[in-house]
């Protein structure tokens, strides 16, 4: 079998998937600027594709106390988030304008119904279980959502990391019911401090963690003012929240611990 680089990679297939559906006013042809919305968003599925293929490695990793390979990878999924937030200049290059010219032809799809996106938050932590009702029961979006919400997170992994290096864990915290939302755990924190204290490695860990934490919110931040510049406070496509919406997930932590801990250092 003659492999090409075309046919590994299915190039022919992937360059048919960008489809517009907008008509510029007077011409058979799609307006400019939806070529560009359209590969935005669909390198962003596959960045959130490759983002839970690394976060499912991760969270195996941190499962069987591998430091050496936890670390690695969360920087991948660092570099890669870095990369999804500068995707959002490009975005931003497009005007409102530009935008409105071809908006209504999105009908009822939005980036509210991205479902690997929604795996992805479930994955680290921010589990929203209306989340669900957006997706059918049967299909497979709904199924893959519901096995990450009944599965554990990040956090709770890097719990069971901790414990499996010989350092005190709240049973509470590695018993709780991972549907939950995260809280903060004190006895854990005490932990923690020691660890940045005492422990080089377990302390390398946290601090990726915690740069994960940002990253997310530095990403949540950049994509609420994207929106903001573009439709102001209009409603979003398909009938989301739009900006008002999205500014109500920003500065809340996905690990509280490490970030509460901080002032005691």
């Amino acid at each position: 079998m003659n492999i090409t680089y075309g046919s590994y990679l299915k190039v022919p297939e992937l360059l048919s998937l960008q489809q517009p559906l907008s008509r510029a006013p007077g011409s058979d042809q799609p307006e400019h600027d939806e070529m560009l919305f359209i590969v935005i968003h669909q390198v962003y599925e596959l960045w959130f594709r490759q983002q839970l293929h690394e976060g499912d490695r991760l969270v195996g990793c941190l499962l069987s106390g591998d430091a050496v390979h936890a670390a690695p990878t969360l920087k991948r999924m660092l570099t890669i988030l870095k990369t999804m937030v500068q995707q959002i200049d490009v975005l931003e290059t497009m005007t409102p304008v530009d935008f409105l010219s071809f908006r209504s032809f999105l009908a009822n799809s939005s980036g509210f119904q991205s479902a690997q996106f929604r795996e992805f938050e479930f994955l680290l932590g921010n589990k929203n279980p209306r989340m669900l009702a957006h997706y059918p029961e049967g299909s497979a979006e709904r199924a893959a959502l519901e096995r990450r919400y009944a599965a554990p997170t990040v956090y709770d992994a890097f719990a069971r990391f901790v414990a499996a290096r010989g350092h005190a864990v709240p049973a509470e915290l590695l018993a709780r019911d991972v549907t939950q939302p995260m809280q903060e755990w004190p006895a854990f924190q005490e932990t923690l401090l020691a660890l940045y204290r005492e422990c080089p490695s377990e302390r390398g860990v946290c601090e990726l963690l915690v740069d994960l934490d940002e990253g997310i919110q530095e990403w949540r931040y950049r994509h609420v003012k994207m929106v903001e510049r573009t439709i102001g406070f209009k409603q979003g496509t398909g009938g989301s929240p739009g900006a008002a919406y999205l500014r109500t997930t920003l500065f809340n932590p996905l690990f509280p611990d490490l970030w509460a801990i901080r002032t005691r250092l």
